[in-house]
């Protein structure tokens, strides 16, 4: 007993260490008393919505640790809008301005020229620009010829107009129609018939509105994407210094 009371005495934790010790062995022997007992109920956790609505967040959390805006994760993103409208035709005033004037004068004089860099630029392959200008030529030299209009080049531009609206996530007609006044829902539900609904709504752009289209699409791609030809890798050229001489002053 002298021993022990001198070891409490040189060390105060040992009394700790010794209840801590009694504890461990009276949870061991009430675990083996009763192995039918049904264990501790485990801490209560909100969801993630009543978190972020306590913490007033309008947004939850993958698995990642990544915030994600909306509801659901995964929940379909919605459309955006295009940069200028059907009928602007000189664009906006903004860091574009002088493209946009390009553009309408291209597609008042030149439609094939415009057309040829609007495909140059959406399938990002210089070289390509004299391919898609003498087709639509060919098909605008036929139609006016025969039929008195161009009627045969919309068939040939108006998947163009389709490719640009998958490709930025673009809201078409029937989904601005719905937006604006309720109208077309059928077709807007089912994804698959809103992509057909909308091909028939590209082609009856290009048919009626041939011009405008392809001005509308010229903006939209000078502003989103750049020219080909610019994505080449700079080249660094050395130039040797010029001889110099020593020369005595006078």
């Amino acid at each position: 007993m002298a021993n022990g009371d001198n070891l409490e005495e040189s060390s105060p934790l040992l009394g700790k260490v010794v209840e801590n010790a009694d504890e461990k062995d009276t949870h061991r022997s009430s675990t083996a008393a009763g192995p039918d007992a049904v264990p501790p109920p485990p801490p209560f956790r909100k969801d993630t919505e009543e978190e972020n609505r306590d913490g007033g967040c309008d947004y939850g959390w993958t698995a990642d640790g990544l915030p994600v805006h909306g509801s659901v994760v995964g929940e379909p993103v919605g459309r955006a809008q295009w940069e200028t409208g059907l009928c602007a035709c000189l664009g906006r005033h903004d860091e574009f301005c002088s493209s946009d004037l390009e553009v309408c004068l291209l597609g008042s004089v030149a439609p094939c020229m415009l057309y040829g860099t609007n495909a140059e630029r959406l399938e990002s392959a210089p070289g390509t620009f004299a391919n898609h200008c003498m087709s639509y030529s060919g098909l605008y030299l036929i139609g006016t010829s025969f039929f008195g209009w161009n009627c045969l080049a919309p068939w040939f531009t108006y998947p163009t107009r389709s490719a640009i609206r998958r490709m930025f996530n673009l809201e078409g007609n029937c989904e601005a129609l719905h937006r604006s006044c309720g109208c077309c829902e059928l077709c807007v539900e089912d994804e698959v018939q809103r992509e057909h609904c909308e091909s028939v709504c590209d082609f009856a752009t290009h048919v009626f509105c041939h011009t405008c289209a392809l001005c509308q699409e010229g903006r939209e791609l000078r502003r989103r994407m750049p020219h080909p030809g610019f994505n080449a890798r700079p080249v660094l050229v050395m130039i040797p210094p010029a001889e110099q001489s020593m020369g005595r002053g006078v």
